[in-house]
């Protein structure tokens, strides 16, 4: 029985893994139950031994992915030894970044899906965005003081919206350009700060 109970739970980890991944490359609309199972090695009708319906899986999915980002984020001022902002712009706004959406930042790959997802999906979302922004604040300033709310809002939202620009356009320079131009926005940022 205890084993039973271990390859359920194993079983779940790997579907949640596979859908967080397709939430982030392909939205909401992309994680199909029937695919998924068959990538995972199980039936269509043992999803409901794992979840209610869909939408607790894509709240399940949503919530993996953005906790992935948070571990990543959380780790970067311990191993970045001079300047941990620089190292998350440069890191975010990489070409790297921009080609591995199901890899990637959840906030990004998720921001056309989560308005239109139910009260766990927002809450989620939101949850995250307030984490980057008070990580962002303490690289800014210590203080947290209220041009610091400002600038880590600014941060943030030109993080997002540079690598969703850059992964829609079709032109591999101007792609280039947008996280170039934005990376060196934003460290400049931080001289003024």
């Amino acid at each position: 029985m205890g084993t039973s109970q271990a390859e359920k739970e194993k079983n779940h980890d790997r579907i949640i893994a596979i859908a967080a991944r397709r939430v982030r490359e392909k939205g909401f609309d992309g994680v199909g139950v029937a695919d998924l199972m068959k990538e995972v090695g199980l039936t269509h009708g043992g999803f409901y031994r794992h979840f209610g319906s869909r939408d607790d899986l894509i709240g399940e999915a949503v919530e993996r992915a953005l906790d992935e980002g948070t571990k990543r984020v959380t780790s970067i001022p311990r191993t970045a030894r001079k300047n941990p902002f620089r190292m998350i712009v440069d890191g975010y706004l990489s070409d790297s970044h921009r080609d591995s959406p199901g890899n990637g930042c959840a906030v990004t790959a998720l921001s056309n899906d989560a308005w239109r997802g139910d009260r766990r999906v927002r809450a989620a979302y939101t949850r995250q965005v307030r984490l980057y922004l008070d990580l962002l604040s303490k690289m800014i300033d210590g203080k947290g003081g209220r041009a610091t709310r400002r600038d880590s809002v600014l941060t943030l939202s030109a993080l997002v919206g540079a690598i969703a620009m850059a992964r829609a356009v079709d032109d591999e320079a101007l792609s280039l350009e947008i996280l170039g131009s934005t990376a060196d926005a934003l460290k400049s940022l931080m001289v003024r700060s």
